[in-house]
């Protein structure tokens, strides 16, 4: 029999806590350990967690340090722990610092339990999930590069470039498809879905000027 992963939260509307919480945790395949309101609350419970939390799902908007100020505190407690953030946002400025921070995926909140469920397991599996509203981001970002400013040459602005699978199966997110629909869709396996994933991720936090791409992506579209 399969141990269940052990599964901490991060949420500081306890609404929204709860229900994660009441669902997640009746799932045979998790194990939930800590349940914390703020990256400060999860750091100062830690020690009593009855063991070390393997998947964590973060907010980002929490009372004092951000959800992704926060990742690299706990990946220096829990440097085998993957740290998947659940908010709001889709813009591209938490997004880019997200990856870059170290979170392995970035999923909205309007994502269904069901499909959060799944997500936690592809994190356990080596894949980096994103929500259609992240992927279509992803898609923009790569269609519409800005026009660098002649401070700085447009090849330290842009990422490396997606191919043309990759894009496809971004593209199969953006319309709402599961992974495994995606690789039916191109008659490619699960796990090549997940590397085409994981190898977009690298490429959009790959460039050490991202902020600055983020700035002047926020811009073109201002």
């Amino acid at each position: 029999m399969i141990s269940p992963l052990a599964l901490a939260i991060i949420e500081d509307q306890a609404a929204i806590r709860d229900t994660l919480h009441e669902y997640l945790c009746a799932q045979p395949e998790f194990r939930c350990v800590l349940m914390a309101e703020s990256v400060e609350a999860f750091l100062r419970d830690l020690p009593t967690a009855a063991v070390p939390p393997q998947l964590i799902l973060s907010d980002i908007g929490l009372p004092g340090l951000t959800g992704i100020e926060g990742i690299p505190l706990i990946q220096a407690q829990l440097p085998g722990a993957q740290v998947l953030i659940l908010s709001v946002y889709a813009d591209a400025e938490r997004v880019f610092e997200a990856l870059r921070a170290g979170a392995v995926g970035y999923l909205l909140k309007n994502t269904p339990l069901a499909q959060l469920k799944e997500n936690l397991l592809q994190v356990a599996a080596g894949g980096s999930p994103m929500s259609p509203g992240v992927a279509r981001f992803v898609v923009q970002a790569f269609r519409h590069q800005p026009v660098a400013p002649a401070a700085f040459p447009l090849e330290t602005l842009l990422p490396e470039p997606l191919t043309a699978r990759e894009l496809e199966v971004v593209r199969g997110i953006e319309d709402g498809l599961s992974y495994q629909l995606i690789a039916d869709r191109h008659f490619i396996s699960l796990d090549t879905v997940r590397s085409h994933i994981r190898n977009v991720y690298r490429k959009l936090q790959v460039n050490s000027k991202a902020e600055l791409m983020a700035r002047q992506l926020k811009r073109q579209r201002g």
